[in-house]
């Protein structure tokens, strides 16, 4: 069996739209020549890269962003870090919270600032590109996937509310607290996935109770198979299985599990067997 190609026409969730979000995740790490010239081969006529510099007091120097749009579709993706980098970023727990979009509950402040620096960019890009109606889809991995999170609800929940077709995400952080997640779940049921692989450090990142996950969970486990539900016992049995298999790996299997590769690998496994 081979990987259907990108569908320009879709508006809902499929296994190979998962995979080609997850693709489109990765193409947020390329520069802007190579973002380009990737976007015009998948069919994406119009494409626009954002990058600013910041200073935060975490080790995340610059927000890394962009949109592309064809006649049907748009899709804006953002640059993921290092496991390094976001792990000391979220594990700092000295930096309060900030109100989330349209005033939901509170998120991260480092997620807020990242933000904040290309949002108002992205947003009327999206609405320029969008003159024919196209399906709007956001897509990240890593601080990307809390960041694609972030923007899809500040679209909908502050103007123009444009509500998403799509929020792919892939190894993210709790980014929120709960009255956010409640209000972002209500408005993106069967919308929003937000896939983890196994064993990755990342979602259980910042800790409870503070920061929480929005829905829909999707699990890739320590054979690559995607489960749509996980029940607790067996998670746990699952992880120690991935780590019992990884143990003389020159990197923990928490932190292989988070590298958006193995995501896409394990895409690719569920299409193709």
């Amino acid at each position: 069996m081979t990987i259907p190609a990108l569908d320009h026409a879709t508006t809902r969730y499929s296994l190979a739209h998962a995979y080609w979000m997850s693709r489109a995740a990765g193409l947020a790490t390329l520069d802007e020549d190579g973002i380009e010239a990737q976007a015009h081969a998948w069919g994406f006529s119009r494409v626009r890269y954002f990058e600013s510099t910041h200073t935060m007091p975490f080790p995340i120097e610059d927000t890394q962003a962009y949109v592309m749009a064809s006649d049907r579709m748009i899709v804006t993706g953002f640059r993921g870090t290092e496991v390094a980098k976001i792990r000391d970023w979220l594990t700092d727990v000295n930096t309060p919270p900030v109100p989330g979009p349209g005033n939901k509950g509170f998120v991260h402040y480092g997620f807020h600032q990242a933000l904040e620096s290309v949002y108002l960019q992205v947003r009327d890009s999206i609405l320029e590109f969008r003159d024919q109606g196209q399906s709007v889809w956001f897509a990240g991995h890593s601080l990307g996937a809390a960041l694609a999170m972030l923007a899809g609800a500040r679209l909908y929940f502050e103007q123009p509310r444009l509500l998403a077709d799509g929020v792919y995400t892939f190894g993210q952080p709790r980014t929120c607290e709960r009255l956010l997640a409640g209000a972002h779940n209500k408005a993106f049921a069967d919308r929003c996935y937000r896939f983890v692989n196994n064993n990755d450090i990342v979602p259980h990142l910042p800790p409870e109770p503070a920061y929480t996950h929005v829905d829909a969970l999707r699990y890739f486990d320590a054979s690559g198979r995607l489960h749509q539900t996980m029940p607790l016992v067996a998670a746990l049995q699952d992880r120690v299985k991935g780590v019992a298999t990884d143990l003389f790996a020159p990197e923990t299997d928490a932190v292989k599990d988070h590298h958006l590769p193995n995501y896409i690998a394990a895409f690719e496994k569920n299409l193709t067997t």
